[in-house]
């Protein structure tokens, strides 16, 4: 059944009420159009229940705008949508085209702070390379600027339930070197307030790759204000560094924006539920309003919070991912980089939704705090 206006519809008795199903939902392909956005294709999804998003699919269908009832529920950045040409990827570059929006990719080889990394590439026999024991990573990677192929945007009923989507693939390759696919598919269904990622990235190529990858849910104002909470049971916490240590005790809540605030980087290790699922929200009780997110710990089994709460950058990112966010060298030599085999393939889902009201709330403190 659909819920739409606070009542149950059949497929039968909704399409009794209206001529086509854009009337209450779907999801739509369209084009931007203006500065440096122009050209960059998108999907357009309504749920019917206020909560409404927009997938960037020359962005690594990725997440631009998120809405629930008029309300933006995510940070957007001064440099506006930016089209995949005007990626920078040395250095800091990335942070050019980094709109901030409801989720960024970060991957597919690497990702978190530049710098180089002198076991890449993969040594295999007869690959010639100038330095081939080192090369320097940009920012966060380039899975997020480069634009998907094979997209499919559609949606269909089963039974009385309608579900919408986008799907694509989006690769990462180069000669002699690494070949990672990631086939993406971006679902929600009609009469709900959440969104499904579902992810899988495949080694198509013939030698071993890091595999890093980080989902930057960035979340924005009115949700992010002053006595917003994180709401997240975590069994250790650790500052990246002297800034975020000297806000170790308030790394779950917020003010207003500070001038001069410089960001604060925390590492969570998340303790699952007991079914291996990882529960994290942020909350705003003022507003009766919070956004959540749910994924496998065996999948993403490290969390980063981005506690940025500077004037204008006034953001909170909450970043599931395969590693931490200290870079590819760092990541090996600490034990957490991800090998992926040739022809090898690791799945990754992630679910963000609207969490409404007190008891919606309440519920969701209690399911974390077991």
């Amino acid at each position: 059944m659909v819920k739409l206006f606070g009542k149950e519809y059949s497929k039968r008795e909704l399409l009794r009420r209206i001529g086509d199903l854009s009337q209450v939902g779907g999801v739509r392909l369209i084009e931007l159009a203006d500065g440096k956005e122009r050209g960059v294709r998108a999907a357009e999804f309504r749920t019917g229940t206020g909560f409404n998003f927009t997938v960037l699919i020359d962005r690594g269908l990725d997440i631009a705008w998120a809405e629930y009832k008029g309300l933006s529920l995510c940070w957007h950045s001064p440099t506006g949508k930016v089209a995949p040409q005007y990626f920078e990827p040395e250095g800091y570059g990335w942070l050019r085209s980094f709109y901030g929006g409801l989720v960024v990719t970060c991957g597919l080889t690497y990702m978190g702070a530049p710098g180089d990394d002198p076991e890449y590439p993969i040594k295999t026999s007869g690959a010639p390379c100038a330095e081939p024991n080192k090369v320097h990573l940009g920012l966060h990677g380039r899975i997020s600027n480069t634009p998907a192929m094979n997209v499919w945007v559609d949606g269909k009923w089963d039974g009385d339930e309608y579900t919408m989507w986008v799907q694509g693939k989006v690769r990462e390759a180069t000669v002699f070197g690494e070949c990672l696919e990631l086939e993406r598919r971006i679902e929600a269904k009609l009469g709900e307030r959440k969104l499904v990622i579902k992810d899988v990235v495949t080694n198509i190529g013939w030698i071993p790759s890091p595999l890093m990858l980080l989902y930057h849910v960035n979340l924005g104002f009115p949700l992010v204000d002053e006595g917003a909470k994180l709401l997240v049971n975590a069994k250790s916490v650790t500052p990246r560094d002297e800034e975020a240590r000297k806000g170790i005790k308030e790394y779950t809540t917020f003010t207003g924006p500070k001038e001069g605030f410089k960001e604060q980087v925390f590492l969570i290790d998340v303790r699952p539920d007991s079914f291996g699922y990882c529960n994290v929200a942020l909350v705003n009780e003022e507003l009766s309003l919070g956004v959540y997110l749910k994924y496998r710990k065996s999948e993403l089994p490290y969390l980063t919070e981005w506690r940025m709460l500077g004037e204008g950058v006034y953001v909170v990112g909450i970043e599931p991912g395969n590693a931490f966010v200290k870079g590819r060298a760092k990541e090996r030599e600490e034990g957490r980089l991800q090998i992926i085999g040739p022809r090898e393939s690791k799945n990754f889902t992630l679910e963000i939704g609207v969490l409404e009201g007190k008891e919606e709330i309440r519920s969701f403190k209690e399911k974390i705090e077991g």
